[in-house]
């Protein structure tokens, strides 16, 4: 008989730390996971699935007008924010109940409440004390937003979910995933948006063609974008207008300001000191290859480590965790070519490194670049560009890169990271028929690298 309550005890009932649960108890262990908030996580409650939602319902104003260049008359468009909340928050209900069964059909037990490390064995949930052989910390990512004056009159994407009414005029403070989205959001369903972002071009990190054309397609549509400022500070006025003061002497004014400006470990009264965890400043926990603490029997995984912060990363750690752990398979994770999409108005997607980081991991390189039409557009009139990209080791041959800006973007690439994944060469591109007529199909069509 075990002197412990549970194999494992799982703290933060996400997507990482709900499939670790969940596999650890298909092997056979015995399984106690707590969560604060919703089980579902960051990801389903309050993440990449409701955002999604929002980016579909923003796309239909530019549908509409697309359609005339088709035959289509269509009377006078009514958007209701009201409704779309309602429909998208019946959906979150519905897929936190798939969540709380697949615990429960797994014979997991689930604690309500946040959970605190007392030490390297025992955790307590409310007035519960609960002892584990291993624990797993999945607490995922939290929204940070300065230390300015006036900032408690901002928001977060938290927030931005369950907002009472669509913002007239929104300034969106950041250069990332989130800020680009939810500025197209907001634009696409008719808001006037700025996006101030402190550095030279948006969406740091990735390759500079896919800065450059998402920044230029989003101006396109209206999103008044500003780099190279910070916003200093915040002032509400009487009327509900927030003021907000930029660092080169300039002003804003807007009714909703959302801060995107990064996400940091949700480590808060986790009380990883009492248990003996290392954490960094910050708050990001370290592990090893197979998601292990600096104490043995404590593992960790998902955004609370600050490897590679995506939904699907942390159910591979949370997986790969458990099967190592209690599944007589030890194996570590991968973290190489993962492929990541970004739901900007119109969309990204890339696999693999781009050109700059290319240059120093693989050396001398050739580039494939094409920028076009979409033909969808050829009758809608729409002017916007698709741009794809293909970064290949010159002396090998291999695509090492893939990036795409445009039209289901993220559909594209999800299919062609497995052959970057799997190391295929430019002439195994070449030798692959494309599909006709597909966006798709300018991968596998391009032959003639750039020049200089």
């Amino acid at each position: 008989m075990s002197k412990f309550d549970f194999d494992l005890f799982v703290i933060g009932a996400g997507s990482g730390g709900v499939r670790a649960a969940r596999i650890a108890a298909g092997h056979g262990a015995r399984v106690g996971i707590c969560e604060a908030s919703r089980v579902g996580g960051t990801c389903v409650i309050r993440g990449c699935v409701p955002k999604k939602l929002l980016s579909y319902a923003a796309h239909f104003s530019e549908e509409f007008e697309d359609a005339a260049g088709f035959g289509w008359e269509v009377g006078e468009a009514r958007f209701s924010w009201s409704r779309l909340i309602e429909n998208k928050d019946r959906e979150i209900d519905r897929l936190n109940k798939v969540y709380l069964g697949l615990l429960s059909d797994s014979g997991v037990v689930l604690y309500d409440g946040h959970g605190k490390l007392l030490d390297s064995h025992r955790v307590q949930v409310g007035d519960d004390i609960i002892s584990a052989e291993k624990i797993l910390i999945a607490t995922g990512g939290r929204p940070w937003k300065p230390e300015i004056p006036g900032v408690e009159h901002s928001i977060t994407s938290d927030e931005a979910f369950h907002l009472e009414a669509l913002p007239g005029k929104a300034l969106v403070v950041g250069g990332g995933f989130i800020a680009c989205e939810f500025a197209g959001i907001f634009n696409g369903l008719g808001s006037e948006v700025v996006q101030a972002y402190r550095g030279d071009q948006i969406l740091r990190g990735f390759d500079q063609d896919v800065r450059d054309t998402v920044a230029a397609e989003m101006k396109k549509k209206g999103i008044d974008i500003r780099l190279g400022v910070n916003v200093t500070e915040l002032t509400r006025h009487a009327d509900g207008l927030i003021t907000a003061q930029l660092d080169d002497g300039s002003e804003i004014q807007a009714d909703t300001v959302m801060f995107a400006t990064g996400r940091v470990p949700n480590v808060r009264g986790l009380g990883l000191l009492d248990a003996g965890v290392h954490a960094k400043p910050g708050g990001m926990i370290p592990v090893n290859e197979y998601s292990c603490t600096n104490v043995p029997n404590i593992f960790a995984v998902g955004d609370v480590t600050n490897r590679v912060n995506l939904t699907p990363v942390a159910l591979m750690e949370g997986h790969a965790f458990a099967d190592s752990e209690f599944g007589g398979s030890p194996r570590p994770v991968n973290h190489g070519f993962i492929p990541s999409a970004v739901f900007s108005h119109p969309p990204v997607a890339t696999v693999g490194f781009s050109e700059k980081d290319a240059k120093i991991h693989y050396g001398e390189l050739d580039i494939y670049k094409s920028v076009f039409k979409p033909m969808k557009h050829t009758l809608s009139g729409r002017d916007e560009k698709t741009m794809m990209k293909l970064v290949v080791q010159k002396s090998s041959g291999k695509v090492v890169g893939l990036h795409v800006v445009g039209m289901d973007a993220p559909e594209i690439v999800q299919g062609f990271a497995v052959a970057i994944k799997s190391g295929l060469t430019k002439q195994q591109f070449d030798r692959t028929t494309g599909i006709h007529p597909t966006a798709a199909e300018e991968l596998v069509t391009m032959r003639v690298p750039l020049q200089g």
